[in-house]
């Protein structure tokens, strides 16, 4: 243990004599620690919270019935249909703002709710306590702890209990205060029953009922594990880059000991305890590095965690906290990745100690010998990682597959880049027309092998960033172009029932500025095993002009409007492989499909039918709300018409430019969290540079001292190495292009239609390229701007020890 503990103290040494080293291999490990578990703090948080609201309501075996039209329905159908035998629960939700903080309210009515769907703070407490409380005054309700103490000091609302397994901003409370505090008298929303348990069809015909289909569980749980998977496969890859810069920083501390292993090995030292000790070292600085990792890891998760439960919370209606905590399930496996990617990192270094021999000179540039042939057997590598690719993208038909194909590719791209900078520096050789510009190349060549790992991770930066950017920038072209042919109407209103939708859409039709009235219907439904929605469509210029259509037959138009036909999103064509000419049996009769449209962002597939086939078909299809064609300018007047000759309420009255400012909101809100962690990648990268050119100072010194004996000043040589660094940061950037156009299209193509089932147009964006390289050689000229400084601050006597010691 002694001796142990000798060896431990004289490997210190190193990095008491070289602090910038240790400081370099700390923050690039306490980065990429940082990255991958801020991104599963997240992705834990996000989903306790689908668990608790998933149990909240009994998972997906409790029945669920909603109205077939609006958000409610009388407080009579569930008294009918409990007298009639039918065992149903009433249940009402809704959202208020308390403090400037939405809060969802849940009312229920404990005596008839299915046990399943029972919180724990009523069954926990039993009749003896728990459920009187909660009927009788005060009526007590019940909330998660986080939320109870944001609501201290409000007497608005009931009394609160604590109950820990609802989700944030939840209250659950009896039937009648719920229905006081959201405004909803004697109306319900939704009417649960045990599972196993349902209702026949004519009676959900007669109380124009429709049952929420268990699969809408399953599709958006699909579509959250994507979204969390792509959060993953960021925090991975930064994890990756952050990793490279720990297997340089220990290869270069090894080739620097050289000479102290050999001293630890004649004054008998075993091979096996050296090995021992060097990895003891590397364990307690990932250590070290992890827990510094976890603390930034959850400042970069509670930044985040908002606008990913911002965007869970509009694009899929998850309901995310927004708030974080330590937990065991991320705490731990960071740390665990922390200390295993150490390890794995300097693995090939340990190895090397292991075999080392006692006598074995200390020759830092001895591992150069082979360069040759290492870079024949990357590019071998490198041919193999894009073979398995090509086979996974041929035979590979799933998500994970697509997140595989993509690692082959960056693998492979990473293996071939030194010997790819190799090439084009040997092109810009038989350019070179200077005896000066002629030893900048073929120095830059033999700089190479100690730079490469940096400018792998360099180059997977500017991948993922071209990549995504591209990716997000063409969405964003589409999403728009969507946005403005789905939100064509100037006016959405929404009546308060049946009648008054009517009553609104004849008056509507009646007013001089009105051009067009888009009345519309919608219902749930499944086919072949996937949830789906039927909406309606009328006879409009509106859709003619302006659907999004990607397929389409000729006639197509004419057949919809005459029912005999339908249109089908290009989710539900792609789960289910339908194309034009093929049927659709979701009604009396199969429904030939005519045309397939976009509809970016719907959890479900959906069918397009017309008014009076939907209305034939479906008579308890609901009212979506009508929408007005007007100009612009005549927006104002007729709201203020309308409210004023019916009784609408505000939330039920939308402008077209409201709505779309909204979505637009959720839209940026959603690719916020990736463009951060794209610059986080970068400044990993910045780091794994700035490392390798500080770590190879030394080394470079006696590169230059020739140089600078032949009259070539220090200012000058630290301004030639300032631009050796730019040259090779530019050259990454030229590969990193084709790179990330290729993950562009991955993302797009594969990715994206297995995650979502939609593909949209891949638009390059050239500017976006120019700008990336702009800043990987701003990144790499601040990676070097110290060494270079150092350089050309360097006293002429340290030059002169080279020369000295035979060097």
């Amino acid at each position: 243990m002694t001796v142990t503990l000798w060896t431990l103290a004289t490997l210190a040494s190193h990095w008491r004599r070289n602090p910038v080293q240790i400081v370099a291999l700390l923050v690039g490990l306490a980065l990429a620690t940082a990255l991958w578990s801020g991104v599963q703090a997240i992705n834990t948080e996000a989903c306790a919270s689908y668990a608790k609201a998933t149990a909240l309501l009994g998972g997906p075996d409790v029945k669920v019935f909603r109205p077939n039209t609006g958000k409610s329905m009388p407080q009579t159908v569930f008294v009918e249909l409990r007298r009639a035998g039918h065992l149903v629960s009433p249940m009402i939700e809704g959202t208020i703002v308390v403090d400037g903080r939405r809060l969802r309210i849940l009312g229920i009515e404990p005596i008839s709710l299915p046990v399943a769907a029972t919180p724990e703070g009523l069954q926990a407490t039993g009749e003896a306590e728990g459920v009187p409380a909660f009927l009788r005054p005060p009526w007590e309700a019940l909330a998660a702890p986080e939320t109870l103490i944001r609501l201290v000091g409000n007497e608005t609302l009931p009394p609160r209990r604590a109950d820990s397994s609802l989700p944030e901003n939840t209250l659950v409370m009896d039937i009648g205060i719920a229905q006081q505090v959201l405004g909803m008298e004697w109306q319900i929303g939704r009417l649960l029953m045990e599972p196993g348990m349902g209702l026949h069809v004519d009676v959900l015909h007669r109380f124009g009922l429709a049952p929420v289909a268990a699969a809408e569980h399953d599709v958006s749980a699909g579509l959250t594990n994507s979204f969390h998977l792509n959060l993953t496969a960021f925090g991975f890859l930064s994890f990756l880059v952050g990793l490279l810069i720990v297997r340089a920083c220990v290869g270069l501390a090894l080739e620097q000991r050289l000479a102290s292993f050999r001293t630890l090995r004649t004054c008998g030292v075993s091979a096996r305890r050296l090995t021992i000790a060097v990895l003891i070292e590397v364990v307690l600085l990932a250590l070290l590095a992890g827990l510094a990792g976890l603390v930034l890891g959850y400042v970069i998760a509670a930044a985040l965690l908002p606008d990913v439960a911002g965007s869970l919370r509009g694009l899929y209606g998850a309901s995310v906290s927004g708030t974080l905590r330590f937990a065991p399930e991320w705490v731990f496996p960071g740390m665990a990745m922390s200390v295993g990617g150490a390890v794995l990192a300097a693995g090939s270094a340990l190895w090397r100690v292991y075999r080392l021999p006692p006598l074995a000179a200390a020759r830092p540039d001895a591992w150069r010998d082979a360069q040759a042939k290492q870079v024949r057997r990357s590019l071998i590598a490198a041919a193999a990682c894009a073979l398995a690719g090509a086979l996974f993208y041929v035979y590979g038909d799933s998500l994970e597959a697509g997140f595989v194909i993509i690692g082959c590719l960056l693998l492979s791209a990473a293996l071939a880049l030194p010997a790819l900078i190799g090439a084009m520096l040997t092109v810009l050789g038989r350019a070179a027309r200077s005896a000066m510009s002629e030893w900048m190349i073929a120095d830059m060549r033999q700089q190479l092998p100690g730079l490469s790992l940096a400018l792998v991770a360099l180059l997977l930066a500017l991948a993922a960033n071209i990549g995504v950017g591209t990716m997000v920038g063409g969405f964003r072209e589409t999403f728009l172009d969507w946005l403005d042919r789905q939100l064509a109407a100037e006016v959405y209103v929404r009546g308060a029932d049946e009648a008054q939708a009517r009553a609104i859409d004849a008056w509507a039709a009646r007013q001089p500025e009105v051009r067009n009235v888009l009345p519309g219907r919608m219902t749930d439904t499944v086919f072949a095993g996937q949830p789906i929605e039927v909406r309606s469509v009328v006879d409009a210029p509106t859709y003619l002009e302006g659907w999004p259509l990607l397929a389409v037959a000729p006639g197509a138009w004419d057949a919809i409007f005459a029912g005999e036909g339908a249109m089908i999103s290009e989710q539900l064509a792609y789960r289910l492989g339908l194309g034009l000419g093929d049927t659709v049996d979701v009604g009396p009769g199969p429904l030939t499909i005519f045309g397939i449209y976009a509809d970016y962002g719907n959890p479900k597939g959906q069918i397009m039918l017309s008014l009076a086939r939907l209305e034939q078909d479906f008579p308890e299809a609901r009212r979506m709300g009508t929408g007005f064609r007007l100009a612009p300018e005549d927006v104002g007047p007729l709201l203020t018409r309308l409210t004023a000759t019916f009784d609408v309420a505000p939330d039920s009255v939308i402008d077209q430019a409201a709505l779309k400012t909204l979505s637009r909101q959720t839209f940026e809100r959603t690719f916020a969290v990736t463009a951060a962690l794209n610059l986080l990648t970068m400044l990993v990268a910045s780091v794994a540079l700035f490392t390798a050119l500080l770590s190879l100072f030394d080394r470079r010194v006696a590169q230059m001292a020739p140089i600078w004996a032949l009259g070539i000043s220090r200012r000058r040589l630290a301004a030639l190495e300032l631009g050796k660094t730019l040259i090779m940061a530019a050259l990454t950037a030229i590969v990193a292009v084709p790179v990330g156009l290729i993950l562009a299209w991955l993302l797009v193509a594969v990715v994206n239609v297995k995650a979502f089932g939609w593909r949209r147009p891949l638009i390059p964006y050239p500017e976006h390229w120019f700008t990336l390289g702009l800043l990987s050689i701003a990144v790499a000229a601040a990676a070097a701007l110290l060494p270079s400084w150092r350089l050309s601050r360097i006293g002429p006597a340290h030059l002169l020890k080279v020369f000295a010691n035979a060097r």
